[in-house]
């Protein structure tokens, strides 16, 4: 390697993955940034990377508490023309990872920035979900709380592409919970767990039942894709009308008389229409409510 910042995807679960290219990216460093030193190290000693002043390459922690500190001594090493590798813990760094501060800073300051691509978990749920892969939205981990969560999951429910999301296990059945309440539990998705290991899951069908099934427990890291809102095309503007609104009204009502929540009414009847939850509740029941 010459003097250049390399990012290199690594496994995320089966060691096979690690290509013959990024052994050599990673053998040819003469520092290897990365998120765990200690992980990073067995991965290497699975490649035969050797390591040490003859063997090549030294290990250096980065991650979201060091990456800012790291930088300068990062640039001068380039500026000296050492070979920098930058890896995560699992996947393509950078993404949903740390590095991307390390890559812009290394461009601007004029130096090569290349890239080994290779295993991605929001890339390959997204090839494994069969849902509209032609256009998607990649929001990696939501906000935890509060009205940055809320407002978050407001924009995912409205966004017309499919949309790739990620969970830890324990956070998976309130994620999908709140996905419901805001989409609606008949919207389809997927959820891909425990990717290229031995127990590699793949579970479809729609968010209600997906929260059911994830209420019982999950183990590993998983990924959420969601299908994307029907287009809009102007159904609201069509919808305003006092008749229009009487028939949404009294579809919901039908559906809640049949046993259904009021909730999961509103979505169902929302996405049959194609015009957006919110507005459905805020202009027809609250309506219906304030009489």
């Amino acid at each position: 390697m010459t003097a250049s910042l390399v990012l290199v995807a690594t496994p995320i679960g089966n060691l096979g993955d690690l290509s013959p290219r990024a052994v050599e990216a990673l053998a040819g460093a003469d520092l290897i940034c990365c998120e765990d030193t200690r992980r990073t190290g067995r991965l290497l000693a699975h490649a035969g990377v050797g390591r040490g002043a003859a063997g090549r390459p030294r290990l250096r922690r980065l991650d979201e508490h060091t990456e800012a500190a790291a930088i300068p001594e990062i640039l001068e090493l380039l500026e000296a023309g050492a070979a920098v590798a930058l890896v995560s813990d699992a996947g393509m760094p950078a993404l949903n990872d740390p590095g991307a501060r390390l890559v812009a800073a290394t461009a601007e300051a004029g130096h090569a920035v290349t890239v080994v691509p290779g295993p991605s978990a929001g890339s390959a749920a997204l090839a494994v979900s069969g849902l509209a892969a032609d256009r998607h939205c990649f929001e990696g981990f939501l906000p935890r709380r509060g009205e940055a969560r809320a407002g978050r999951l407001a924009e995912i429910a409205a966004h017309e592409c499919t949309t790739v999301i990620y969970e830890s296990p324990h956070r998976l059945a309130a994620c999908l919970q709140d996905l419901a309440d805001a989409c609606g539990a008949q919207r389809r998705a997927v959820v891909a767990r425990e990717l290229t290991k031995l127990h590699e899951e793949i579970v479809r069908g729609r968010l209600g039942e997906l929260r059911d099934w994830a209420a019982a427990g999950v183990k590993g890291e998983a990924v959420i894709v969601l299908e994307g809102a029907p287009a809009r095309h102007g159904a609201v503007a069509d919808a305003d009308t006092g008749a229009d609104v009487e028939r949404l009204r009294g579809d919901v009502e039908r559906l809640v008389s049949t046993g259904v929540t009021r909730r999961d009414a509103v979505a169902a009847v929302a996405v049959e229409n194609r015009v957006p939850r919110r507005w459905l509740y805020n202009t027809v029941l609250r309506s219906n409510d304030r009489r």
